[in-house]
This record gives C-alpha cells, sequence and structure tokens, in this order.
C-alpha cells in the first residue's frame, strides 16, 4: 500500500518501542503513555515535541503489524494490555476489538469535530483518527497509448477491451485487497459478487499478494513503469503522482472506493489511563489532523482540516464510498476470502 512505503521510518519495529516524541526511547515515567500502532503510524515531530511540552506526557510508540495483526495482539494480550492507547484498528476489525473488550468507555471532547461520523456503535470506545479510500487507480497516459478510455466503473473491468489490465493484492494478504473485495460485496450483494469475479478471473485480472507489488512493480503508472495500467490502491494515491507540469499522472476511479477507517481508543487496564485519553484527544486535535495527509497519505477525520494543494488538485475526498457494518464484515470475513480464494487463485 502506498503508505507503507511513503511512511516507513527507522524507529518502526515489531520487537521493540520507540519514542515518537523525542528520538531515543523514554525514561519511565508517570508520564509515559505507550501507544500500540500498526507499522504506518508516522507523526511530524514538531508535533508531537509541542504536545509534549503542553502536556509533560512522553509517548512511546509499539508498532504491532498492520491493522489485522495489531487487532489480534490486542485480543490475545487484553488481560495483561501492551499499551495504554491503541491506533490503527480499522473498520473491518473494529467489531472483534469492541466485541473482545479491548477498548475502555472514553468520549473525547474533540471527537464531536468530526470523528463522530465515523463511530462504530453507540460507545464511546473508538474514535475515529483517519479516513482511507481504496479504490481502482489507473494511468492515464498508458490506457491513452492503448487506444482504451478511462473505466469508470467496477463493469468497466469485466469488459473485454479491458481484458489483462487489471491488477489486484489477494485479500487474504493485503488490506487494500479485502477492501477492494469488500467494495465488489457492498456493489453487487452476498450472492451475486462471485459472478463479478468468475467475469474479472476470465478477462485476465492478476493477484499479487500485496500492494508494493502491485503498484511498484506491475502498475504501469508508478515508477516501477509495469504493464498494466489498472491497479487497486487509494483515492489519495494519486497526489503523489504529479508529473512535471504539475498534473497528475494517475487517477482514482471514484465510483469503486471502499472506505475503510482507522480508530484510536484507550485500552482497558491500562496503567496509565488518565494520560491515555489526553493522547486520544491529541490524535484528534486540528494540530495532529493537519500533519495525517502528508504523513499517513490518509484523510483526517476532522471536518475543516484543508488538505494540502497536491490533494486539493489530485486527490479529493471521494463523496460516495462504499461501505459495509462492521458487524456484516466481522461475520462474514474470512467465508468471504475463502469463496475468493477458491473462485479466484483455485
Amino acid at each position: 500500500m502506498l503508505r507503507h512505503v511513503l511512511v516507513a521510518v527507522a524507529c518502526l519495529s515489531l520487537v521493540a518501542g520507540c519514542s515518537v516524541s523525542g528520538g531515543s526511547a523514554p525514561a519511565a515515567s508517570d508520564h509515559t503513555v505507550t501507544l500500540v500502532t500498526h507499522d504506518s503510524f508516522v507523526a511530524k515531530q514538531e508535533t508531537l515535541d509541542a504536545f509534549k511540552a503542553s502536556s509533560g506526557i512522553t509517548i512511546k510508540q509499539v508498532a504491532s503489524g498492520d491493522a489485522g495483526a495489531l487487532t489480534n495482539k490486542l485480543v490475545l494480550t487484553k488481560a495483561n494490555p501492551i499499551g495504554d492507547v491503541a491506533f490503527g484498528v480499522d473498520s473491518t476489525f473494529a467489531s472483534r476489538a469492541l466485541k473482545e473488550g479491548v477498548f475502555a468507555e472514553y468520549a473525547s471532547p474533540e471527537a464531536s469535530k468530526g470523528a463522530q461520523r465515523y463511530q462504530v456503535d453507540g460507545s464511546n470506545k473508538l474514535h475515529a483518527v483517519d479516513v482511507g479510500d481504496v479504490c481502482l487507480n489507473v494511468d492515464i497516459a498508458g490506457l491513452a497509448a492503448k487506444g482504451v478510455p478511462e473505466p469508470t466503473s467496477y463493469d468497466d473491468l469485466v469488459d473485454p477491451k479491458y481484458k489483462d489490465m487489471l491488477v489486484v493484492e489477494d485479500p487474504a494478504t493485503s488490506s487494500p485487497g479485502l477492501a477492494f473485495l469488500l467494495g465488489t460485496i457492498g456493489k453487487y450483494g452476498p450472492t451475486s459478487w462471485t459472478e463479478y469475479w468468475t467475469k474479472l478471473k476470465a478477462n485476465g485480472v492478476k493477484v499479487v499478494s500485496g500492494w508494493e507489488e502491485a503498484y511498484n512493480q506491475d502498475f504501469s503508472g508508478s515508477a516501477g513503469k509495469g504493464p498494466k495500467p489498472i491497479v487497486v490502491s487509494y483515492a489519495s494515491s494519486p497526489s503523489a503522482e504529479i508529473g512535471e507540469d504539475g498534473a497528475p499522472r494517475t487517477k482514482a476511479v471514484l465510483d469503486t472506493c471502499y472506505r475503510q477507517v482507522e480508530y484510536a481508543g484507550v485500552l482497558n487496564g491500562a496503567k496509565n489511563p488518565e494520560d491515555a485519553k489526553k493522547v486520544v484527544d491529541f490524535l484528534l486535535s486540528e494540530q495532529f489532523q493537519a500533519d495525517v495527509p502528508e504523513q499517513m497519505y490518509v484523510y483526517p477525520s476532522r471536518e475543516g482540516v484543508k488538505l494540502p494543494e497536491s490533494w486539493e488538485k489530485a486527490a479529493p475526498l471521494p463523496s460516495a464510498s462504499q461501505t459495509l457494518p462492521a458487524e456484516q464484515v466481522s461475520a462474514n470475513r474470512e467465508q468471504w476470502v475463502s469463496q475468493w480464494r477458491t473462485l479466484v487463485v483455485g
């Protein structure tokens, strides 16, 4: 996924925590908050320093894989939580974390500025920090060179004129791959989506394990200049593909987007719950939210936050993305992925 590449930093580790408020691991103090995150969490150092200066709180980060791995770790350690706050459980896995009692009730005063739009249930256990939309991306010049128009819908992809042009990620191993599968289920329904994927397979869809391979090796619109002019990526991806003339070289197909929301919450049994609440407030604050697009390549959940100029031009927030209820995804995810693998991979 694009953000995995653009936000990779040396301090992120699956084994040991690292300080995100000063460079080296902080000494133990009554005002240290352990923030458990997925691997794509990045924050601007000056923003973190300002928070520490105003609050006296040191944030110690522990990165724990992708959203699925993070959720699994939080569930397995819920009796003895590995941190005080968690960020990165997304809308695909949120219902599982809530069902398992991972998060404590806390109503952040900052949530009313926009995060409440993405509330998972009636509780205040999870607060939306950012929004990311998974969509088809197209190489504008690549399609023009092949003499075919840009696709505008899911249905276009099964047209023979797009044969062998699409690369997607495996939903069993990739977050954007899973989101794209869920988008097709949302579009065609829980019974007809299999028929759609059967047609995609017949039209030469290529499946790879993850975003990096799909986007950087197979997609012709990236620096890798692969052979496929259509890829599953993000609505924000075109903001990183601006040409020397200032125009985007790629475009997101906004009628094929599926919305993922990433949440933060105070962990049940946190050793420092009061300071943990302040960290959640910080993640929803105007200052932190303003950094979200360029630091993590997702959209801020807070209303009124101005997007960077390149995003305004090439990556506006989609207005009509597909979503499925978290409970429906949780109940059916494994079955859907299994069906997909039988249909597409064989």
